[in-house]
């Protein structure tokens, strides 16, 4: 691991802090003020912290998130108001995101196997996007606090506790019950992009074990209870199927398949597309956006999500294998997807291959990384730590387990500029596996326009023996 050289002062800061005061001070017109406030307050607040406090995480993505709310204000002012100044205050905004990417990849630790990012204006704003896009997440995560920190401590220990005892962190697999196939199937016709599709749903019968803390409280989501599958199939002869599994915050069809577009993979390379909807996201959320609760830093919830996912998963895959005698099947999971279909692999040895794009698989690394101060010290003395945290979730881990599928058909594909999901994570799923990453010049978001993208899974498909490889 290659650790950047701590520095005193970040000189870069400068940028941010102008462009803030800019915003603040530019006008003394009331109307200009109420618009500025936001993103100046914001730019000024993070570009000192970058001076005074380099290092946090936290700086540079809600200093992305406000350079670009500060933009589309600018632009508003620009065709409304003020445009000199608006104009200005643009180049600032766009000054300050291109240096909150910089300082974003120039400091984030190199795991050994990762290549280093190549630095140019280019990669700074790819960078910056995820900056931006973890801004979002980082504001909107609902963490325990008061009294929900208390109860989620306490069920935490007890749940920990349970798990030892029931020997579930030495072998995961009595953890998880098989599902049947699933009954009661409704079937609904939707379109999107001009192609049709089936929107499957039935009750997903999940149900964890009682004894577990929280249980009672997960079972009773009722939108969350009804499982939701996307179904895209060629009429004619039998078609390799290609399970795609969404990222967080995701399980819109727009989001979806935009992400896992018809166009290429079911038009093209001529596949039959079935893409589930997470538990928590998309029409099964129980908050006001999708995916609330599933990462929010309550590790109750992020383990009956996830063994719920687990269970929806695997009877989506005894779905299609109700379709057909021995259908062919992949599994293609981008992000959070990306750990699901990686935990996938460790209990289904039918599948033809696995594609983990850009995965996280550390949820205790992934959550400490952005985790308040005041959290980390309450739930640490509550005897919650980081490391406590990763041995609660053992039981849903893609790494608590081999895969059962054959190392050939494991590919793993990382962004080197990825700063929602770091370079570690594809590295310890690919020393888990025993099988090597392939890294693309990009960042998370840029997934869908990486070239290496196509290739991986055009790989996959060779490898697996399958027809289209359009």
């Amino acid at each position: 691991m290659q650790i950047p050289r701590p520095k005193r002062w970040e000189t870069l800061s400068a940028v941010p802090i102008l462009a803030g005061l800019y915003w603040l001070l530019a006008s003394g017109d009331g109307h200009w003020l109420i618009w500025a406030l936001l993103p100046g307050g914001v730019l000024l607040g993070t570009g000192v912290s970058l001076l005074l406090m380099p290092g946090d995480p936290r700086v540079t993505s809600y200093m992305s998130l406000a350079s670009v709310v500060g933009a589309l204000i600018a632009l508003l002012l620009f065709v409304f108001g003020p445009s000199a100044l608006a104009f200005v205050a643009f180049f600032g905004c766009v000054a300050s995101f291109l240096v909150a990417g910089r300082v974003a990849l120039t400091a984030e630790p190199l795991p050994a196997g990762a290549p280093a990012p190549e630095l140019s204006l280019a990669m700074d704003a790819k960078s910056a996007l995820d900056e931006a896009m973890l801004g979002y997440f980082v504001a909107g995560i609902d963490l325990p606090s008061g009294d929900d920190a208390d109860r989620m401590c306490e069920d935490a220990l007890k749940l920990d506790a349970l798990i030892r005892e029931r020997g579930w962190d030495a072998n995961p697999a009595a953890y998880h019950a098989e599902p049947p196939p699933p009954e009661g199937v409704t079937a609904r016709e939707r379109q999107i992009f001009g192609y049709r599709y089936e929107e499957l749903s039935w009750d997903s019968g999940y149900i964890p074990d009682e004894s577990l803390p929280g249980a009672a409280a997960w079972t009773s989501q009722v939108t969350n209870n009804r499982c939701v599958v996307r179904v895209l199939r060629h009429p004619g002869p039998p078609r390799p199927w290609l399970l795609c599994v969404h990222g967080y915050r995701m399980g819109m069809p727009w989001l979806d398949l935009g992400l896992f577009h018809p166009r290429w993979l079911h038009a093209r390379l001529g596949l039959n597309i079935v893409q589930p909807v997470l538990p928590l996201h998309g029409p099964r959320r129980v908050g006001l956006r999708s995916g609330d609760h599933f990462l929010d830093g309550d590790v109750l919830d992020l383990a009956h999500a996830e063994a719920h996912a687990l269970w929806d998963l695997r009877r989506t895959l005894a779905w299609i294998r109700q379709q057909e005698e021995r259908p062919r099947i992949g599994a293609f999971g981008v992000s959070l997807g990306g750990y699901n279909v990686s935990l996938l692999a460790t209990y289904d040895a039918g599948l033809d291959f696995v594609v983990a794009a850009i995965p996280v698989v550390d949820f205790a690394t992934a959550l400490w990384r952005f985790m308040p101060p005041a959290q980390l010290r309450y739930f640490t003395a509550r005897g919650v730590s980081e490391s406590r945290y990763r041995q609660i979730l053992a039981p849903v881990s893609p790494l608590a387990r081999a895969p059962l599928l054959d190392k050939d058909r494991l590919l793993i594909l990382g962004g080197a500029a990825d700063r929602i999901v770091v370079p570690q994570h594809p590295v310890q799923l690919s020393q888990h596996w025993g099988v090597p990453v392939t890294w693309y010049q990009g960042a998370h978001l840029t997934i869908r326009r990486e070239p290496e993208t196509r290739e991986v899974l055009r790989e996959a498909l060779l490898r697996a023996g399958w027809p289209a490889v359009g």
